[in-house]
């Protein structure tokens, strides 16, 4: 009966407006103009490109300024300070935000100590010392010698003090790492040829670094690490190095390499010293040392629980507060940071001040949450955010639509580099398409991107390559370990020009803000071109109606792994009576619905969207990546449970459980536990596609 309908209808949409007008009150705080929120609230382009035109890179410049002037190594006295700087920024009465809050974690960290420094030398039979190692980098600009610079150091390595070259015929009892110049350098060692006269790592540096082999505060892995919370006995934690490590500079490596006896090391491992690197045991007869002389290296690494904290600041959202999108960077560093990590954090103060001015002066409020953080003591093992993850793992599975990591802004400028999962890659594309290129004559940074990093889509054709996310940031807990879509944009090199494998002075002493005004980005136009890339996909998932995550671009990676399990490991699969059929049958299902998907939304974006249709759209497009996710899958890992993502150490570029699987079965006898494991992964990941199949299907459909 059409007035039952009618009459429906109109309750319905009373219901409707209720639901708008209640959300809206319990995102807006008492007081605070704003514009009347509307259900139907969706992305102001006026407002984006006003906010594009409104980040300053000479403000971004004074941010970093401020940021490295002193080193900040998590728990500190100047990481302390940058947590009240933080807050007073996001507490500005003209430019902060709705609230800002610091939580603090008791975890367990690595450092050197002060009475005993950490040594490495070449000691006669007798025990005269012939040669020291430095125990610190060269002050070449003031900034290398300061009481707050911590000496090179591995994190979480143990004490001891080995003797380590000839005991090479007994098993490796220390290790020694550096940094050549052939990785590093473009082969270049010579002082008028590094820092402070190019940007290259000059001979004394030396790259800090933690080598624990898991993330999170290693006492309590899937706790957060509270007061309250149970603690492993320090003793018995896995993910440490077994043995002494220490990190020397090149100049030191050389005289240690080049004194060295025995067979050539492989090509592989030559390197830029000006020798051939040889493998020992022992000093070569006619060298700088008596072929008897030992390597001492004698480490004094302690550990301590100390105190650390991550810094929120949140924008209310006016239509759906329940829903957040996140965006952060760690705080610390090894020493002064620069690049790493300030460059992010000096982005991130950037779009906040100019969307926390908006939302003063009440002239605008996101659709959705936005969550700015700043995550302590993420040199040591990406602690601040995995302890953050554990904590509010529920609520953050249930409401995070997207994670936006912005850690190293900046490694060099020349292009756009971007990692993230299939279905943020629009959005990413969206963003960089109407942002103009630094000094590139109207190019836009996505025209620009595609001239570096591209690659042949059977969709779209060429686009540019959008890189996978390992572990190497504080996405990591939040792909791994939660399944919510996530993103780490960055300017970088053009590696058609140098080999190095990230920029030069990383995690040392020389990673200062003139390193960074002279060298990497002068006038800061690639800082300001991230954060304006970032702050677009950042407004897009904040207030757009309907998400910008397009799940059919996950459609082309699971047909590219499947097509390489098919053409790599088909026919050893077969031999063992294993089938991919039911894996093809549910990577066509996935496809099935994720077109279907994508013409309903199509079809709602044409018409008048029901509101409630329009968020149980959202819901299915947010909860994809969750439906990923078995904890089960890979239980000799610690917080990986993506089985799209997991660590590969199999070969085959292809699903990471299977590729693994397989690697591990393919000398084994037919019937043995690693091929029941190979069947057990298969079967694991149909599971996964089928439910994220199902995940995508009409609501009603079940």
């Amino acid at each position: 009966m059409k007035w039952v309908n009618v009459l429906g209808g109109i309750v319905g949409a009373a219901a409707l407006l209720g639901l708008g007008i209640i959300l809206g009150h319990f995102a807006i705080p008492k007081g605070s103009d704003v514009p009347t929120p509307s259900i139907f609230q969706d992305l102001d382009l006026e407002i984006l490109e006003s906010i594009m035109q409104q980040l300053d890179a000479s403000r971004i410049r004074e941010n970093l300024r401020e940021l490295s002037r002193e080193p900040h190594l998590a728990s500190s006295p100047q990481d302390e300070a940058l947590v009240q700087l933080l807050l007073q920024r996001w507490r500005d009465p003209e430019s902060g935000l709705d609230s800002a809050e610091a939580s603090t974690y008791e975890v367990l960290l690595s450092f050197p100590s002060r009475e005993q420094p950490n040594r490495v030398a070449v000691v006669s039979p007798t025990g005269n010392v012939l040669f020291s190692c430095r125990q610190s980098e060269q002050n070449l600009t003031g900034e290398q010698g300061g009481p707050d610079v911590v000496p090179p150091y591995a994190a979480y390595a143990p004490p001891g003090t080995p003797q380590a070259v000839n005991a090479a015929k007994h098993g490796v009892a220390g290790v020694l790492v550096y940094t050549d110049p052939a990785d590093i350098n473009d082969g270049q060692s010579s002082t008028n040829e590094t820092f402070p006269n190019s940007w290259r790592l000059p001979p004394s540096g030396v790259e800090r670094g933690s080598y624990y082999e898991y993330f999170g505060d290693p006492l309590t892995p899937y706790l957060p690490a509270n007061p309250s919370s149970f603690r492993l006995d320090p003793d018995t934690v896995s993910g440490f190095p077994p043995i002494p490590t220490q990190p020397i500079g090149f100049e030191d490596a050389k005289i240690l390499l080049c004194n060295l006896q025995g067979a050539s090391a492989p090509a592989a491992w030559q390197g830029a010293l000006g020798c051939d690197y040889k493998l020992g045991p022992g000093f070569q007869p006619n060298g700088d040392f008596p072929a008897d002389s030992q390597v001492n290296v004698s480490v004094y690494n302690r550990l301590e629980l100390r105190n650390s904290s991550n810094v929120l600041g949140i924008i209310r959202g006016a239509v759906e507060p329940d829903r957040y999108v996140l965006y952060g960077n760690h705080r610390d560093s090894w020493v002064h940071g620069a690049v790493d990590p300030s460059s992010g954090t000096a982005v991130l103060l950037e779009l906040s001040r100019v969307l926390g001015t908006l939302l003063k002066k009440g002239t605008w409020r996101p659709r959705r949450s936005i969550v700015f953080a700043s995550w302590g003591a993420e040199e040591f093992g990406l602690i601040g955010s995995t302890e953050f993850t554990e904590e509010f793992f529920s609520k953050l599975q249930e409401r995070a639509v997207a994670y936006i990591n912005v850690d190293i802004s900046v490694f060099a400028n020349a292009t756009l580099r971007a990692q993230g999962t299939p279905p943020v890659q629009s959005v990413i594309f969206a963003a960089s398409k109407q942002i103009p290129a630094p000094s590139l004559g109207g190019l836009s940074i996505y025209d620009n991107w595609i001239r570096y990093f591209n690659r042949s889509s059977p969709v779209y054709g060429l686009v540019p390559s959008l890189g996978s996310l390992g572990a190497g940031s504080d996405y990591a807990p939040f792909i791994h370990f939660l399944g919510i879509s996530s993103m780490d944009i960055a300017y970088t090199y053009d590696r058609s020009k140098t080999s190095a494998r990230i920029y030069p002075t990383y995690h040392t002493a020389f990673d200062t803000f003139g390193y960074v005004d002279k060298f990497v980005d002068p006038g800061f136009s690639s800082h300001q071109a991230v954060a304006r890339t970032a702050g677009s996909v950042l407004l897009r998932l904040s207030d757009s109606l309907f998400l910008p995550l397009n799940v059919s671009d996950y459609g082309e990676t699971l047909r590219s792994f499947l097509q390489a399990a098919q053409q790599n490991l088909g026919v050893l699969l077969e031999q063992h009576s294993i089938s991919l059929v039911p894996l093809v049958t549910a990577v066509e299902k996935f496809e099935g619905a994720a077109g279907a998907l994508d013409q309903r939304i199509s079809a709602l974006q044409k018409a008048t969207p029901d509101p409630l249709q329009v968020r149980m759209l959202n819901d299915q497009l947010m909860l994809l990546e969750r439906t990923f996710l078995n904890p089960r899958a890979f239980p000799e890992e610690r917080y990986y449970s993506h089985v799209l993502w997991a660590p590969r150490t199999g070969s085959v570029a292809t699903f990471p459980g299977l590729a693994n699987a397989c690697s591990r079965a393919m000398n084994t006898s037919l019937g043995s536990p690693a091929w029941a494991e190979v069947q057990r992964q298969l079967s694991i990941l149909v599971v996964a596609l089928e439910g994220a199949a199902a995940t995508l299907r009409p609501v009603a459909d079940f």
